[in-house]
């Protein structure tokens, strides 16, 4: 018989403006069914809010059931970095990341880790549902729900290979996370993790399991306009030096996948939903062509700026 996967759970946090939501990630993680071996959370580069979490869960609220380590980001990024400070520190099989705005669904890790029971299984992400602090827009197309950080239509509906996890909800071996070295994106780190262990393990696999459920704070500022658009353009624009970064990791298939997918399905959809007596569909349709475009723009941009920089062309 097999020792039992011991799960270690990880979570980074920057600003006390989170505080109330870093303390309802911690009960979700103490609450799980499936206990996990230990906590760490990695404060960044947060002097105040280092030494207010360190006394809270070393005092009252300290659990004696689940060890909670509170350390301070050691490095010179930011969410990268601080992920791999607490990655060194952990000690479980599996590293199962949370942000600090998220709560988990009592069920998360019983749901997770079931699937690393297939040897050939290397991360395994989980979907963060949106939990709106004010009324989601009717014009917001589901396919950028990834705007926000939370899963997004056209993910798989049941457990299936996903290229890019979404980083508010993965898990990983934690071995396998230091064959390729840990995050080296502070920007996309979920990505380079990705990008990185497809490259090294090429027969492993990265799966994505719709029924590990966290809840993602999703604040009224990022249902606005302004933000969809400034998110399609200056995340790709910035994914283009991630990508660079990676070499013979770095591929496309996924965000090709992906335009393809909003323009066909969402596009056809937004329309036959308009036809049905829903006039927002039209927008919904509208905003994923405009979505698109601007990534595309971002795109290029970025490239732009390698090349006049003298970086070369990155892998595709």
């Amino acid at each position: 018989m097999r020792e039992p996967m011991s799960v270690s759970v990880v979570i980074c946090a920057y600003t006390e403006d989170r505080w109330e939501l870093l303390t309802k990630a911690v009960e979700s993680v103490q609450k799980q069914n499936r206990r996990p071996l230990e906590l760490v959370i990695c404060i960044d580069h947060n002097d105040a809010l280092f030494s207010r979490a360190r006394t809270f869960w070393s005092g009252d609220h300290d659990d004696p059931d689940l060890p909670i380590t509170v350390v301070a980001n050691k490095y010179g990024g930011h969410l990268g970095s601080a992920r791999n400070t607490a990655a060194e520190l952990a000690r479980g099989d599996i590293l199962a990341f949370l942000d600090d705005d998220a709560a988990a669904d009592d069920d998360w890790l019983e749901t997770l880790l079931p699937v690393y029971e297939d040897e050939t299984v290397v991360a395994v992400g989980g979907a963060p549902h949106p939990v709106y602090a004010t009324r989601r827009p009717r014009w917001f197309p589901f396919e950028f729900d990834w705007v926000f950080g939370c899963t997004y239509r056209g993910l798989p509906e049941t457990l299936g290979p996903l290229a890019h996890l979404i980083g508010a909800n993965m898990s990983v071996r934690r071995l396998a996370l230091a064959e390729i070295g840990g995050f080296h994106s502070d920007d996309h780190d979920d990505m380079d993790m990705c990008h990185r262990l497809a490259h090294h393990r090429p027969n492993d696999q990265v799966l994505f399991e719709p029924n590990a459920i966290v809840r993602h704070v999703v604040p009224a500022g990022r249902v606005t306009w302004r933000y969809f658009w400034r998110r399609c353009f200056w995340v790709n624009r910035s994914k283009v030096g991630a990508l660079q970064h990676m070499e013979g990791a770095a591929n496309l298939s996924a965000e090709r996948a992906f335009v393809l997918r909003a323009i066909s399905r969402g596009t056809s959809d937004g329309c036959r939903d308009a036809l049905h007596g829903d006039p927002w569909g039209i927008a919904r349709a509208l905003a994923i062509i405009i979505g698109v475009s601007l990534a595309a723009a971002g795109h290029v941009v970025g490239r732009v700026e390698l090349l006049v920089r003298g970086s070369g062309a990155i892998g595709a």
